[in-house]
């Protein structure tokens, strides 16, 4: 989720479900070490969350653990799954498929620095590697360093005469392999991603594997999670939150954002989605992307365009009362 999973998105996320374990868009280890920004950044209230490293020295590795595990992240991931040219051309991300012994080095180096998970999310496998033989092999040499959790996203990645994009819908998804590698590795904890678009996927999932992780899906129409914590995890004290409440509290997130280059947008670009199959989410999207940018921004942003959505849908609701 390169450029999309950010800390107001992320923000965003958190208040559908408190029990949902958030990652990070992934942060290269240069851009930590060296870079001026402040990549690590993220607001306390997004806790379980992790981090997810792209690398593939372990020094460098482990410095940005040490660093991640400072801030206070709960989890330090490892991108071993990205197929973009930036990631293939800095040797991190789905290349390293080929190099488990690589890997193998980098869990090793940040388990030795570290207290919290060290994890690893991963494709079945690239190009022409073998995804039964190949893929075990690269899930044996890195568990047999120490990683005991791997998140794995059932397809290939082609590196090779596929763009970033092709490689999220057409390499075929393949969930008896992940489903197999719970089978016959059962004391590693498995999670499976790609493809995964309800709750009761993911439910039927859960009864093969250990966890679901869904991205593209959860971003498009983030309020599929806002029964999770009931229905996934059991928590039956939680009461989902509604769109109303959301929007309310993220109109005040915005308007308690300090940093002078701050506009409505970038908090509002995560939240286009939220009115997904409803009466009125047109209404929504264009007015947010309308309004939100520019050189001047609507101030209250999201409390305009969800009056017009609840103007759109009472409409909609005295006209179907007139039909019947």
């Amino acid at each position: 989720m390169l450029d999309w999973t950010d800390r107001h998105c992320r923000y965003f996320l958190r208040l559908i479900s408190k029990h949902t374990l958030l990652y990070t868009e992934m942060v290269t280890t240069g851009a930590i070490i060296y870079g001026k920004g402040d990549y690590l950044g993220f607001n306390t209230e997004e806790h379980p969350v992790a981090v997810q490293l792209g690398g593939s020295d372990p020094t460098d590795m482990a410095r940005c653990a040490v660093l991640s595990q400072e801030r206070g992240y709960d989890e330090v991931n490892i991108n071993v799954g990205c197929p973009s040219d930036r990631v293939k051309n800095g040797s991190f991300g789905a290349c390293l498929m080929a190099q488990p012994e690589v890997v193998a080095n980098c869990v090793k180096a940040m388990q030795a620095e570290v207290d919290i998970p060290v994890t690893v999310k991963c494709r079945i496998g690239i190009d022409d590697m073998d995804e039964d033989e190949d893929f075990s092999r690269f899930i044996n040499i890195v568990a047999d360093a120490g990683c005991d959790t791997f998140i794995v996203h059932a397809r290939k990645a082609w590196l090779q005469g596929l763009s970033p994009k092709e490689n999220r819908e057409i390499p075929p998804l393949n969930y008896p392999r992940v489903h197999r590698l719970k089978e016959t590795r059962p004391e590693l904890s498995i999670s499976i991603n790609g493809g995964i678009k309800t709750l009761e996927d993911t439910q039927a999932q859960l009864a093969l594997v250990d966890g679901v992780m869904m991205g593209r899906e959860v971003y498009s129409n983030p309020y599929i999670m806002a029964s999770v914590d009931k229905d996934i995890f059991g928590d039956t004290s939680v009461t989902p939150a509604s769109r109303r409440w959301l929007v309310e509290q993220m109109q005040a997130y915005i308007e308690r954002q300090e940093d002078p280059y701050f506009k409505p947008w970038h908090a509002a670009r995560h939240m286009l989605g939220l009115f997904q199959g409803q009466a009125g989410g047109r209404i929504w999207r264009r007015y947010l992307s309308q309004n939100g940018t520019g050189k001047s921004p609507d101030p209250n942003l999201l409390m305009n365009a969800l009056d017009a959505v609840e103007k759109a849908q009472r409409e909609v609701e005295q006209y179907n009362g007139q039909k019947d």
